[in-house]
């Protein structure tokens, strides 16, 4: 058996990578177009467009692992059933618990991983995200000028440009400088230019044109011509400091926040849900492949497929996600929300391992007979109280009695034949 868990872990841990890998490009890619228009449209680097987009992503493994090693579990332990294994080492007497405790066990490093995530990794790299974004704002919001508009780029540094292109050249070009006192103020006409990041600052270089200073005192008009040119841009001014929202803290952050900030005594509220949310979000991870192994390990085997099984198995999956992003926004204004975050975390696993759990299965058997009684008693409620319907009664208790009464008439065929 050990060999058998050892083989079963190892293809539920690269099922696991691999579809976490996929919902992890496809997020990265709807990502991507959050930032697109900030890098393009203020000429950032690519590398910031790559760096931007990767501090995205860890917040979001808290919900692509634990889906993804509940789609690796569905698929392995259903493939494993088409292939007859699970069937041999059923037969062999080895019950749903111990052909569960893979899946297990890769369930409770997620979760132990996705804590690490939630804690530290994900607030960190989302408040650093945060910052760069304002910084490049900030850093860029002199350059990103208008057409057809006089731009002021800093303290004595007017730019005006006719055409702006979607390579990001700018056509027509007039910028008027007067920043050094001790110089005369300038004038450059050009007919292209562009803005440009260099490791001593921005610069705008521009092509085609000429360079014109006036002497007051002498009255001359001093003309140059260029190929081209180069202009230093101005440094922005200092960025002020953000107020970290609390899923930008790291979990100790949140224990221990500013007493002598207003702001965050106003929202401790929120800095408790955090703190419920970063602890109860994980578990999800161990609940999700145990709401799978309950589907697939449990009941009747079809060698032909268990398509049902995994569709309801789905469907339970994304309707508990859904209900626990929607009690993680109750809890903000509602205690109930707390409590249905820990409920939707720890009944999933309390279920799956009690159903799991060899000794479970009497009570299963119990349990399925209850709902069988339950179901005809209440099915028989119903088709009594319709039979006292004038239009549709007649008809229900023809069919009741037909169910109920034997065919003598087919009894006497079967004999016959």
């Amino acid at each position: 058996m050990k060999i058998f868990d050892i083989y079963l872990f190892r293809t539920l841990a690269l099922a696991t990578i691999f579809i976490a890998v996929v919902l992890t490009l496809v997020i990265f890619l709807t990502q991507s177009l959050r930032f697109l228009e900030i890098v393009v449209n203020a000429g950032s680097s690519g590398g910031a467009f790559w760096i931007l987009t990767c501090l995205a992503l860890p917040r979001f493994f808290e919900v692509i692992l634990p889906v993804s090693l509940m789609i690796a579990t569905l698929f392995v332990y259903n493939k494993l059933t088409l292939d007859s294994e699970l069937i041999a080492m059923r037969g062999m007497g080895h019950s749903p618990f111990d052909l569960g405790k893979p899946a297990l066990a890769l369930g409770v490093i997620i979760t132990i991983i996705l804590w690490g995530i939630t804690m530290w990794g994900a607030p960190m790299s989302l408040s650093r995200m945060q910052q760069m974004r304002q910084d490049l704002k900030a850093e860029f919001s002199n350059f990103m000028f208008k057409e057809s508009v006089f731009n002021a780029a800093g303290k004595g540094l007017t730019v005006y440009i006719s055409e702006k292109l979607s390579n990001g050249e700018l056509l027509g070009l007039m910028i008027h400088d007067t920043r050094d006192p001790a110089k005369l103020p300038s004038t450059v006409l050009a007919k292209r230019g562009m803005i440009v990041s260099t490791p001593e600052g921005h610069q705008v270089i521009v092509f085609d044109g000429s360079r014109q200073e006036f002497n007051p005192e002498s009255g001359t008009l001093q003309k140059l011509a260029f190929d081209r040119y180069t202009i230093d841009l101005p440094e922005n001014r200092a960025v002020g400091k953000r107020w970290a929202e609390p899923d930008e803290r790291t979990i100790n952050q949140l224990l221990t926040p500013d007493a002598d900030n207003a702001r965050d005594l106003e929202n401790m509220h929120e800095f408790h849900v955090e703190i419920h949310r970063r602890f109860t979000s994980p578990l999800l991870a161990l609940g999700f492949p145990l709401i799978a192994l309950i589907s697939l390990l449990l009941g009747s085997v079809d060698r032909r497929g268990q398509i049902k099984r995994i569709a309801v198995t789905i469907v339970t999956v994304i309707f508990i996600q859904g209900l626990f992003l929607a009690a993680y926004n109750l809890a903000r204004n509602n205690t109930f929300g707390l409590v249905l975050m820990y409920a939707l975390s720890f009944i999933p696993i309390g279920a799956g391992l009690f159903f799991l759990n060899p000794r479970s299965e009497k009570t299963r058997y119990r349990f399925a007979l209850f709902m069988v009684d339950f179901i005809t008693t209440a099915t028989l409620a119903i088709a009594t109280k319709v039979k006292t319907l004038p239009i549709i009664g007649p008809y229900v208790e023809k069919r009741i009695k037909e169910a109920t009464e034997p065919n003598v008439q087919n009894s006497k065929e079967g004999r016959v034949s």
